[in-house]
């Protein structure tokens, strides 16, 4: 009950986002209509062809030629429009799916952090890319035949009613028996091709973890246990796919199987009838309306193997899309007030009022946190790792929000103001650098896109990146890769550091933003943030103590707690915990 209930409830998301384009599916139906009437006329065409030669012994070629006209005619008509009507499908598909795409894009925007950082990034670009592919093929193949099939069928049925209602009700009574075989198949593949998307997914995030830590699977010789669990995971999927493959490719001969026996049928009891043995009505019934009768029955049991190949195809189509409608009802993040406020000419005073956060509920990290900074305060914030200092700049930025308490703004609390006017208040430099495949000059202006080309020619000297990007093949117009492509790690951070000098933000977060750059280049580095920070608050995240000798306020940390603040002689005389952790990377770099 419950894979039914899934597979339904797929569907009918699905049939919701189709019912968006009624006018191109009417148009698809009505053109379904159009191929169906002219192929069901033209048997009738070929009947009195063959009539017209088998019952007269002067055959009247005029006639003759007549008939074979209108049967070109109805083929032509026929043609066009089932072309026409692939046209009509493929477009109303690639809708659907461009819009799904949309959404599940459009979600990942508005997704909190948690969601990101807890499901593997493979396994969510899977979702949108492979299985949306899969959704799409599905989705085109049911369209396409799923329309002229049911036409098809009512079609052929009514003709067969009116030539001979007896012989017709034995192709109706049989021939259903194919979709009851289809649907018996169909339900037990659902969750066959859900475990093999899923699988899929699982490679996909397997394959982008390996190659975008390529570097470290090579310095800790890891190649050979990478291949084994990745052959483990492709196994996986050959196993789940082949499933699948296998009991749904049982439909069509198991179809076939009973159609078959039916076209028997019709063509041993239509033979007795044009003998007048049996079900003999009139005289009407002649050779070639048996020959019609069984284009008819063909046509009839035809659709029934498209239909259940379609259904099968189907099961993989809704399988795939529940994945995707699965990460468009995530939940969202929680969304802006309706009157939330624009963050202006902001001074750079931040409060926290007893601020407690964690990322689990059984496992508190930040408690009872209170910290009040004053406009243009260099706020160190130091601790052992695990200790909360990343946490607490992504409570700063809003990456996360608070379990309870609050921080403000300039008074405000920052959720009654816009994400937007927050984080651009804000000018950011991690650890991790973050570059996207495009020009140097595109990755710098980034953050201020109309900004001139004298300012970011001053930026990048204020950031000591100039000369390095001078350098470079085609200067600031050098294509790079994603994530700085060649670029070394230094230089990948300093145009990350040119980029908030551009900027110019009220308030600065630097999150260890001098690791990754040799000692010479971060004593001209921290000369251009001392510049850069004049005048403005500075929330700086530091493992190497030496780098924060001039911060006015240092916040030591440990356990999600404040355990010691002042200035950085005032904390060495206390000779408390910071004074200890100062002491041994003194005494580790002696």
């Amino acid at each position: 009950m419950k894979q039914k209930k899934t597979s339904s409830g797929a569907l009918s998301k699905v049939w919701k986002h189709i019912k968006r384009y009624k006018i191109l599916l009417l148009l698809s139906l009505l053109l379904a209509a159009v191929s169906v009437a002219g192929t069901l006329y033209a048997p009738i065409l070929v009947g009195d062809a063959i009539d017209l030669i088998v019952g007269e012994e002067n055959v009247n070629f005029t006639s003759l030629l007549g008939l074979l006209v209108q049967i070109a005619v109805v083929a032509a008509v026929v043609a066009l429009a089932q072309w026409l009507m692939n046209t009509v499908n493929n477009r109303l598909t690639f809708h659907v799916v461009r819009d799904v795409r949309d959404e599940a894009f459009r979600k990942i925007q508005i997704l909190p952090l948690s969601y990101i950082d807890s499901h593997p990034y493979g396994e969510t670009v899977s979702r949108i890319i492979a299985d949306t592919d899969q959704f799409a093929d599905g989705l085109l193949m049911g369209f396409t035949q799923l329309f002229t099939g049911v036409i098809t069928i009512l079609g052929t049925l009514g003709f067969m009613l009116s030539m001979n209602w007896k012989i017709a009700l034995v192709v109706v009574v049989l021939t259903p028996l194919s979709l009851f075989v289809a649907r018996f198949i169909a339900r037990k593949t659902f969750n066959m091709f859900r475990l093999q998307s899923v699988t899929r997914g699982e490679q996909t995030a397997f394959i982008d973890e390996m190659i975008g830590n390529q570097k470290t699977v090579k310095a800790f010789s890891r190649e050979q246990a990478n291949t084994e669990k990745f052959d483990e995971i492709n196994a996986r999927l050959e196993k789940s796919a082949l499933r699948a493959t296998f009991f749904s490719s049982l439909t069509n001969p198991c179809t076939r199987f009973v159609n078959n026996v039916v076209y028997a049928i019709v063509a041993l009891t239509g033979a007795l009838a044009v003998l007048g043995t049996l079900f003999a009505v009139n005289a009407a019934f002649t050779v070639g309306t048996l020959s019609c009768f069984l284009s008819y029955a063909n046509q009839y049991t035809k659709p029934f193997n498209e239909i259940s190949g379609v259904i099968t195809e189907l099961q993989n189509a809704l399988a795939c899309a529940s994945r995707i409608f699965e990460l468009i009802e995530e939940e969202p993040q929680v969304p802006e007030k309706k009157d939330a406020a624009v963050l202006q000419n902001v001074t750079g005073s931040v409060q926290l009022e007893n601020v407690s956060f964690s990322y689990t509920p059984e496992k508190p990290l930040i408690e009872n946190l209170n910290l009040s900074v004053k406009p243009g305060q260099r706020i160190a914030i130091v601790g052992p790792t695990g200790c909360g200092k990343t946490t607490l700049i992504n409570l700063l930025m809003r990456f996360y929000d608070v379990d309870g308490g609050r921080i403000c703004v300039d008074g405000q609390d920052i959720r009654d103001v816009t994400r937007e006017s927050l984080r651009a208040s804000y000018g950011m430099v991690l650890q991790e650098t973050w570059l996207r495949q495009g020009t140097v000059r595109e990755n710098i202006l980034m953050g201020k896109p109309d900004a001139t080309e004298d300012e970011m020619i001053a930026a990048a000297k204020a950031s000591h990146s100039h000369s390095f990007i001078k350098r470079l093949p085609n200067g600031y117009d050098t294509v790079i890769g994603e994530d700085g492509g060649s670029l070394s790690q230094g230089q990948k951070q300093l145009l990350c550091i040119t980029r908030i000098m551009l900027c110019q933000p009220p308030m600065l977060i630097l999150d260890e933003a001098t690791s990754s750059i040799d000692t010479r280049t971060e004593i001209r580095i921290q000369k251009a943030f001392a510049r850069l920070m004049q005048g403005r608050t500075s929330f700086i995240v530091a493992h190497r103590l030496s780098t924060i000798k001039e911060a006015d306020v240092i916040l030591v940390m440990r356990d999600g707690h404040i355990v010691e603040q002042g200035n950085h002689e005032e904390l060495l005389r206390r000779g408390g915990f910071y004074a200890t952790l100062y002491n041994s990377q003194f005494e580790n770099q002696m």
